[in-house]
């Protein structure tokens, strides 16, 4: 019997510690959500589009087809998926 009652005494401090911890540290609202998704939309996507228009720039300029626009489009979601993974990690 005085091992049931340990186990309860347990679980109810496990309880309230969960208790206070959620209220020490709610969930974000659906709009901070929000907002995290879209803020990592535009980390991601701006790098693309600079380097998609910077090798078309180049493309167009040295006259090679899409080779630079290609390379530049990978190189820029390689560094927009670079800063999303470490705006994450600070977060």
């Amino acid at each position: 019997m005085n091992d049931d009652s340990d186990r309860t005494e347990e679980a109810a401090r496990r309880a309230d510690a969960l208790d206070k911890a959620g209220k020490a540290d709610p969930e974000p609202s659906l709009a901070r959500r929000f907002a995290t998704i879209g803020a990592l939309g535009w980390i991601i996507v701006v790098p693309i589009l600079t380097g998609l228009f910077i090798g078309h720039w180049l493309d167009d300029w040295l006259n090679t087809g899409i080779t630079m626009s290609a390379a530049l489009l990978m190189a820029g979601a390689v560094f927009g998926f670079v800063l999303a993974w470490r705006w994450i990690q600070e977060q």
